[in-house]
């Protein structure tokens, strides 16, 4: 089993005219790479999870928005700008809970926006590839930054810890190292031996990234894992094994109310009735000023074959019977312990911990579905 941090998630090819994405709903049986150069490709890829985790989605949405503009054959800078907001828009339809996809875009156009006077349509295009390229690369430091300080907390807790976690947010939900995971894999590179730190994945229905990807990353890493259906969660605390619980988002709210995959919310209450910390690891893009709480979130509805077909070899629920499937949920800031960046960790009141960060809201040049 090859360790996860030799993975890219999401890179741009050598050619410089593909973007190449690793087929995320094929682990842990199938290790393949995805070569993306077509809108329609690129879309189906973040919506059917092959790419997913907010920062990876925010990566291969720049990576997404340089791959279509340098196909655009005009030279007329008007109609360049045209056809890259339009295509801009089409990409952040396929995503709309996770603040880093529109984000990530946004910070494509405003340079297309902010740049382009003065300069031909060719040399905007090797702009965008430059930005690109630096969205990858600083997302990689903010993940380290994050695992920084997440192992402070693990430091303080002795040298061996009981970690649980939901859904994935790893390596394979970033550019490398990930946002939960991160405190994890920065702790083994300080020699912490991997049999004490004992880290439980929730199986996160019904799509199961915590058992195909984190257990799959963990046990890569040499870690002490195990894997437990979401409904086990209170029993795994109330046994005294878990010490902390690390989790990502997909987008935080001015107040702290975050939403992360759905299940989320269940953990953060039942943490709190055992009294364990509970922390979200989230990189300052993810973190949405514009919204005053999380009543603002719009949580993504996904198909109901995926509770009543996907991954059983029959149907296992009666035909025609109703579905629920939200993607997220939302969790309240009074559950959360601590909200862990790249700057730093906000404790509440965070909407002030935010802004002495200098975290501030982002001009937005897509609308907010």
């Amino acid at each position: 089993m090859e360790n996860a941090l030799n993975l890219d998630t999401v890179v741009l090819a050598e050619n410089e005219e593909d973007m190449i994405i690793l087929d995320q709903t094929l682990l842990p049986n199938e290790t393949k790479y995805l070569t993306l150069n077509k809108a329609e490709d690129i879309w189906e890829a973040i919506y059917k999870l092959r790419v997913r985790g907010a920062p990876a989605i925010g990566v291969a949405g720049a990576y997404g928005y340089y791959v279509l503009a340098r196909q655009f054959d005009t030279e007329d800078m008007d109609e360049f700008v045209k056809k890259c907001t339009e295509m801009m828009e089409y990409l952040n339809s396929s995503r709309p809970t996770a603040v880093n996809l529109s984000w990530a875009l946004n910070r494509m156009h405003e340079v297309l926006l902010s740049e382009k006077e003065g300069k031909t349509v060719a040399q905007m295009k090797e702009r965008l590839k430059e930005e690109a390229n630096a969205v990858r690369e600083e997302d990689i430091q903010i993940s380290r930054n994050i695992g920084a300080y997440g192992y402070e907390l693990l430091k303080a807790m002795g040298d061996e810890v009981g970690i649980m976690t939901h859904c994935n947010a790893g390596t394979l939900a970033t550019a490398k190292y990930g946002t939960a995971l991160a405190p994890v894999y920065i702790a083994l590179e300080n020699g912490w031996d991997p049999k004490k730190i004992h880290v439980y994945c929730d199986e996160t229905r019904p799509l199961l990234q915590g058992a195909r990807l984190s257990a799959y990353e963990m046990q890569a890493a040499g870690v002490d894992t195990y894997v437990q259906c979401d409904n086990m969660a209170s029993y795994t605390m109330k046994s005294g094994k878990i010490g902390i619980i690390f989790v990502g988002c997909d987008r935080v709210a001015a107040n702290g109310d975050f939403a992360n995959k759905i299940g989320t919310s269940g953990v953060a209450i039942i943490a709190k009735h055992y009294g364990i910390p509970f922390y979200v690891c989230a990189p300052s893009s993810t973190i949405d000023m514009t919204m005053e709480s999380g009543d603002e979130i719009h949580i993504e509805q996904r198909k109901p074959e995926e509770v009543t077909e996907m991954w059983y070899k029959e149907r296992m629920a009666p035909e025609g019977v109703g579905v629920v499937n939200p993607a997220f949920d939302v969790t309240d800031h009074s559950l959360v312990t601590g909200i862990i960046t790249e700057k730093g960790i906000a404790y509440a009141p965070f909407k002030e911990s935010f802004e002495k960060m200098g975290i501030k809201p982002v001009t937005k040049y897509v609308d907010k579905k």
